[in-house]
């Protein structure tokens, strides 16, 4: 990935901290979701990518959203590579369920369900990092 394309990522997910949070949110105006969040920031470094709909909170599998993330362009990493700013991260909240955050500088940019909001939660991740996603040049 360029750097400025990282840049892009990571300045739009602090840009969007503050937005509503809705579960399959795809706009600041009416809410996002951590899935929404990823696309809103995509979209601003034009990186294309197709968008998954009707999933739930729970359930789905690290290969089904490592699948989506690589028809966008980007190469899994393991959880524990070192993190760049722009990076995309798959958490793992709890057992059954998934979560997308941009890496930011500081800290990570995340669809937070229990506050209601986009927010920024500075130093390390606050759940296990399953995987890394980087867009390559």
């Amino acid at each position: 990935m360029s750097s400025n394309q990282a840049e892009i990522i990571a300045e739009m997910a602090l840009q969007l901290c503050g937005s509503d949070f809705r579960l399959h949110g795809r706009s600041a105006d009416h809410g996002l979701d951590c899935i929404g969040l990823a696309a809103q920031c995509l979209a601003a470094a034009d990186v294309p990518c197709e968008v998954p709909t009707g999933y739930s909170v729970r359930g789905g599998s690290a290969e089904q959203i490592e699948a989506v993330m690589q028809q966008a362009g980007f190469t899994g990493l393991p959880g524990d590579a070192p993190l760049h700013e722009g990076d995309i991260v798959l958490a793992r909240p709890s057992p059954v369920q998934w979560h997308l955050m941009v890496s930011t500088a500081g800290g990570f940019v995340h669809a937070h369900a229990g506050l209601g909001q986009v927010v920024f939660t500075p130093g390390a991740a606050p759940w296990p990092i399953a995987k890394i996603f980087r867009l390559e040049s």
